[in-house]
Protein backbone atom coordinates (compact mmCIF):
# COMPACT_ATOMS: atom_id res chain seq x y z
CA UNK A 1 0.00 0.00 0.00
CA UNK A 2 2.83 2.40 0.85
CA UNK A 3 4.37 1.81 -2.57
CA UNK A 4 1.15 2.80 -4.29
CA UNK A 5 0.60 5.88 -2.12
CA UNK A 6 4.14 7.15 -2.69
CA UNK A 7 3.82 6.43 -6.41
CA UNK A 8 0.64 8.50 -6.68
CA UNK A 9 2.21 11.29 -4.61
CA UNK A 10 5.29 11.38 -6.83
CA UNK A 11 3.06 11.41 -9.92
CA UNK A 12 1.12 14.44 -8.66
CA UNK A 13 4.36 16.23 -7.77
CA UNK A 14 5.65 15.64 -11.30
CA UNK A 15 2.36 16.88 -12.75
CA UNK A 16 2.54 20.10 -10.72
CA UNK A 17 6.23 20.47 -11.56
CA UNK A 18 5.55 20.26 -15.30
CA UNK A 19 2.66 22.71 -15.02
CA UNK A 20 4.55 25.30 -12.97
CA UNK A 21 7.62 25.02 -15.19
CA UNK A 22 5.48 25.53 -18.29
CA UNK A 23 4.35 28.87 -16.84
CA UNK A 24 7.68 30.36 -17.89
CA UNK A 25 6.50 30.21 -21.53
CA UNK A 26 3.06 31.64 -20.77
CA UNK A 27 3.90 34.35 -18.23
CA UNK A 28 7.35 34.82 -16.72
CA UNK A 29 5.80 36.96 -13.96
CA UNK A 30 3.42 34.14 -12.97
CA UNK A 31 6.35 31.72 -12.99
CA UNK A 32 8.35 34.02 -10.71
CA UNK A 33 5.37 34.29 -8.35
CA UNK A 34 5.00 30.50 -8.13
CA UNK A 35 8.72 29.96 -7.58
CA UNK A 36 8.65 32.69 -4.94
CA UNK A 37 5.88 30.83 -3.13
CA UNK A 38 8.04 27.70 -3.10
CA UNK A 39 10.69 29.57 -1.09
CA UNK A 40 8.34 29.81 1.89
CA UNK A 41 9.76 28.13 5.02
CA UNK A 42 6.83 25.69 5.24
CA UNK A 43 7.93 24.22 1.90
CA UNK A 44 10.93 22.62 3.61
CA UNK A 45 8.47 20.11 5.10
CA UNK A 46 7.11 19.42 1.62
CA UNK A 47 10.60 18.93 0.23
CA UNK A 48 11.51 16.49 2.98
CA UNK A 49 8.21 14.66 2.41
CA UNK A 50 8.85 14.45 -1.31
CA UNK A 51 12.35 13.05 -0.83
CA UNK A 52 10.95 10.62 1.75
CA UNK A 53 8.37 9.38 -0.75
CA UNK A 54 10.96 8.99 -3.51
CA UNK A 55 13.43 7.16 -1.26
CA UNK A 56 10.77 4.79 0.11
CA UNK A 57 9.38 4.15 -3.38
CA UNK A 58 12.87 3.35 -4.69
CA UNK A 59 13.90 1.02 -1.84
CA UNK A 60 10.52 -0.70 -1.74
CA UNK A 61 10.58 -1.10 -5.52
CA UNK A 62 13.82 -3.05 -5.20
CA UNK A 63 12.17 -5.21 -2.51
CA UNK A 64 9.22 -5.89 -4.82
CA UNK A 65 11.60 -6.89 -7.61
CA UNK A 66 13.33 -9.32 -5.24
CA UNK A 67 10.00 -10.78 -4.10
CA UNK A 68 8.91 -11.25 -7.71
CA UNK A 69 12.12 -12.58 -9.24
CA UNK A 70 14.09 -14.20 -6.42
CA UNK A 71 13.12 -17.74 -5.60
CA UNK A 72 13.34 -17.09 -1.83
CA UNK A 73 11.74 -13.63 -2.10
CA UNK A 74 8.35 -14.57 -0.69
CA UNK A 75 9.97 -16.31 2.25
CA UNK A 76 11.95 -13.22 3.25
CA UNK A 77 9.54 -10.45 2.22
CA UNK A 78 8.85 -9.37 5.81
CA UNK A 79 12.54 -9.15 6.70
CA UNK A 80 13.18 -7.21 3.50
CA UNK A 81 10.39 -4.79 4.42
CA UNK A 82 12.08 -4.13 7.76
CA UNK A 83 15.37 -3.63 5.90
CA UNK A 84 13.66 -1.13 3.57
CA UNK A 85 12.25 0.76 6.55
CA UNK A 86 15.65 0.80 8.28
CA UNK A 87 17.40 2.03 5.13
CA UNK A 88 14.69 4.62 4.62
CA UNK A 89 15.01 5.88 8.19
CA UNK A 90 18.81 6.18 8.02
CA UNK A 91 18.71 7.87 4.62
CA UNK A 92 15.99 10.30 5.67
CA UNK A 93 17.70 11.15 8.95
CA UNK A 94 20.89 12.04 7.10
CA UNK A 95 19.05 13.95 4.38
CA UNK A 96 16.82 15.83 6.81
CA UNK A 97 19.72 16.99 8.96
CA UNK A 98 21.66 18.18 5.91
CA UNK A 99 18.62 19.81 4.31
CA UNK A 100 17.69 21.64 7.50
CA UNK A 101 21.28 22.83 7.95
CA UNK A 102 21.28 24.27 4.43
CA UNK A 103 17.92 25.94 5.09
CA UNK A 104 19.10 27.51 8.34
CA UNK A 105 22.33 28.71 6.69
CA UNK A 106 20.30 30.22 3.85
CA UNK A 107 21.80 28.05 1.13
Amino acid sequence: MGHRITGVGIFFFLLVHVLDTSLVRVSPDAYDAVIGAYKHPIMIVGEIGLVGAIVFHAFNGLRIILVDFWKQGTRYHRQMLWAVLALWFVTMAAFSVRHLMLFVQGG
